[in-house]
């Protein structure tokens, strides 16, 4: 059977044993990681502006009364970094709590740090005559108690959104995995039926690659995976239909090298290729060219899958777009704002092109983890 043509081959990557790397961790407590650089300065920044605000309706003359906010400020800031301190200390014990023990413990330890530094301030930082003012104390617990549910309770919805989203990832994961399976496996058993006989290697070759298809998508509990693991899984796949296509299909690969362990979403390009091949190669009678592309500038890396536009007046098949709403979900879900995933037609070709951030794995792990 005539094999399909690489213009530019790409190395062989062998698998390697999973070590657990990118699964999904539990993160049951909805208050943050305080301990996190990133967390502390924005606590301070929004008490700072909190500040300010107390500080313009406190003011009897001009815009602002600048000593009640040096004062304000001092007090605010230090309660706020012994507050965010004593939660990142006992953050494991109070995830243990369950959110009502949980939410009680922090609403306590703030309400005590507060009540700590007013009767400090009004010993030592501004005494006045007659004793501790302890109207002016329960105003302050008071209106601490207030923010700190106001906070919390937005820990509590930005977490149950996040929850969400996994949810929604791990089902578009669930749906792209079930999607893979149906138009190609019949094909694929039948050209390895037809292989038995005449090409019985060939046909065992098909055969480890499509068990490996397979396995790859039962995994349900990696988040990313090295770049070379899902090359590696469209060389298998595209080893499987260029059998069936035979010189109908040409393979065009530019891999820049240094990128195998880039981070990427599991079932990223393997599903762009089998729809390059599904709408830009199997409707034609003379096939066509599918270009993979990887390439890294500055701090993004950009992967480019290219094949023949389907023809005019061509019906096209709605999986496509299920296909791409999937993956550019999941890349929104864990990267952020800075994944990109782009659809162009030029001079007949139709190309997608994602954009990653630049980092590995271990390194998406540990910024995750601050």
């Amino acid at each position: 059977m005539p094999q399909y043509s690489i213009l530019t081959p790409v190395k062989e990557t062998p698998l390697k044993p999973d070590h657990g790397i990118g699964k999904q961790q539990p993160g049951s407590f909805y208050v943050p990681d305080l301990c996190r650089v990133r967390a502390v300065f924005l606590m301070l920044v929004t008490s700072e502006l909190f500040v300010l605000v107390l500080s313009i309706v406190q003011a009897e003359q001009g815009w602002i009364d600048w000593n009640y906010f040096g004062l304000l400020s001092l007090f605010v800031q230090w309660t706020t970094l012994t507050s965010a301190a004593l939660i990142c200390l006992l953050r494991p014990r109070l995830a243990h709590m369950g959110i009502a023990g949980a939410t009680l413990a922090i609403v306590t330890i703030v309400l005590l740090d507060v009540l700590a530094f007013s009767l400090f301030a009004d010993k030592v930082l501004n005494p006045q005559p007659g004793g501790i003012l302890w109207q002016s104390i329960a105003k302050k617990l008071l209106l601490a108690l207030l923010i700190t549910l106001m906070v919390l309770r937005y820990f509590y919805l930005q977490h149950q959104w996040q929850q969400q989203q996994e949810a929604e990832m791990q089902a578009r994961l669930t749906s792209l995995q079930a999607r893979i399976q149906p138009h190609f496996l019949f094909n694929s058993m039948n050209t390895i039926a037809s292989l038995i006989d005449s090409h019985p290697e060939l046909a065992e070759e098909a055969v480890l690659d499509l068990s490996e298809l397979f396995r790859a998508s039962l995994r349900t509990t990696e988040q990313l995976v090295p770049l070379s693991r899902e090359l590696e899984l469209c060389q298998r796949y595209l080893a499987i239909e260029g059998l069936r296509l035979g010189e109908r299909l040409a393979l065009d690969w530019a891999i820049e090298p240094g990128l195998e362990q880039q981070a990427i979403p599991p079932l990223t390009l393997q599903p762009l290729v089998e729809n390059a091949i599904y709408h830009g190669i199997q409707p034609r009678p003379e096939g066509g060219t599918v270009r993979i592309e990887v390439s890294a500038k500055d701090r993004f890396v950009y992967l480019l899958v290219q094949n023949p536009a389907p023809e005019a007046g061509e019906s096209r098949h709605s999986g496509n777009h299920i296909a791409l709403d999937n993956t550019l979900a999941r890349l929104r879900a864990l990267f952020g704002e800075s994944a990109v995933l782009k659809r162009s037609r030029q001079n007949d070709i139709y190309t997608v092109t994602l954009r990653l951030p630049r980092q590995t794995v271990s390194q998406y792990k540990r910024l995750v983890s601050r």
